[in-house]
């Protein structure tokens, strides 16, 4: 496997900021020090990027994607900035707080929306509405930002929330998805299975994702589990903020200074989804050859944002 002199470079900083981060307080961490280092990181990060997508470029160029694979940038005209977001990624908190830059609240406290109401269909601009000559002063002009994780943690993180769940979303996916995946890959379902969709195994959430079948084709594409690389093309977009799910606040506070929005406050989490910790116990459900269907599915994401499979096979695919 190639490894970037530049992976080599984003280790030793991670490891250099995550020392730092340990040893300061809360109301420490947006001192200069702390934002150099996070800055050198996020350069480090763009740097991997570019190295990556010389080694591995895209098929076609940004003029030939279709209006709507750019949908999911979203447009803050007052902060020049353009977030191209992710679910299962922080987007939820990130469109709040895009919502108050575009004076959409009249509040600056960032849990104060309820969790429904970012995602309001045509609450934000986005870049598959705007014209070629704009899209294209955009990127030049305009900070862009990409918040990514780990694939396969991004990965359980939609099976556990919305094939698990038992939120409305969930019974929303259980309804549409898991009753399908049910019928399609398991035997001897029983008539409760059936009628629900409430108990998909991850196995079978694997199966669905790695099998071509035409009949699933309209909820595999989904974008809670589509490649962070096709929702947003790294290779195409010169991401200026890149942060990690991983170094989420640090990250985030970055991003906000670096827009003169520093009066924000990214909310801090008392508590994880601890889908990390949960990783190895779901994927060892897996056989081999089925993770590494998984993995290439992934494969782009893997190899443009430095990650690996060390956690779940104790090695890595690539």
């Amino acid at each position: 496997m190639h490894v970037s002199k530049y992976y080599l470079v984003l280790l030793n900083i991670l490891f250099c900021v995550r020392g730092q981060i340990s040893d300061i307080s809360e109301n420490d961490i947006d001192n200069e020090h702390s934002l150099e280092l996070t800055q050198s990181l996020n350069l480090a990060r763009q740097e991997l990027i570019q190295d990556a997508c010389k080694r591995f470029p895209p098929k076609y160029d940004l003029d030939e994607l279709p209006g709507n694979q750019l949908e999911h940038i979203l447009i803050d005209d007052n902060h020049k900035l353009l977030y191209c977001y992710v679910p299962k990624v922080a987007c939820t908190n990130w469109k709040r707080i895009l919502m108050i830059l575009g004076d959409k609240w009249n509040s600056t406290d960032v849990l104060s929306i309820p969790a429904s109401v970012p995602h309001t269909p045509g609450m934000f601009r986005n870049m598959s509405t705007v014209s070629k000559p704009e899209r294209d002063y955009m990127l030049e002009n305009y900070q862009k930002m990409i918040i990514v994780r780990n694939p396969f943690e991004r990965l359980l993180s939609a099976y556990r929330n919305k094939l698990e769940g038992v939120t409305q979303s969930a019974r929303y996916f259980q309804t549409r998805v898991g009753r399908r995946i049910i019928k399609e890959f398991r035997e001897n379902p029983s008539n409760e299975s059936l009628e629900l969709g409430h108990d998909v195994t991850f196995k079978e959430f694997a199966l669905f994702l790695t099998n071509s079948s035409e009949e699933l084709a309209d909820v595999v594409n989904n974008e809670h589990w589509q490649p962070i690389t096709n929702l947003c093309h790294p290779c195409l977009i010169k991401y200026t903020l890149v942060g990690k799910y991983e170094t989420l606040l640090e990250d985030s506070l970055l991003a906000l200074n670096t827009i003169n929005a520093g009066s924000i406050r990214f909310p801090q989490l008392t508590h994880t989804s601890g889908t990390s910790d949960k990783l190895y116990r779901y994927f060892s459900q897996l056989d081999l050859p089925l993770i590494r269907k998984l993995y290439k599915l992934y494969i782009n994401d893997y190899r443009i944002f430095g990650y690996d499979l060390d956690n779940i096979v104790g090695f890595d695919l690539g």
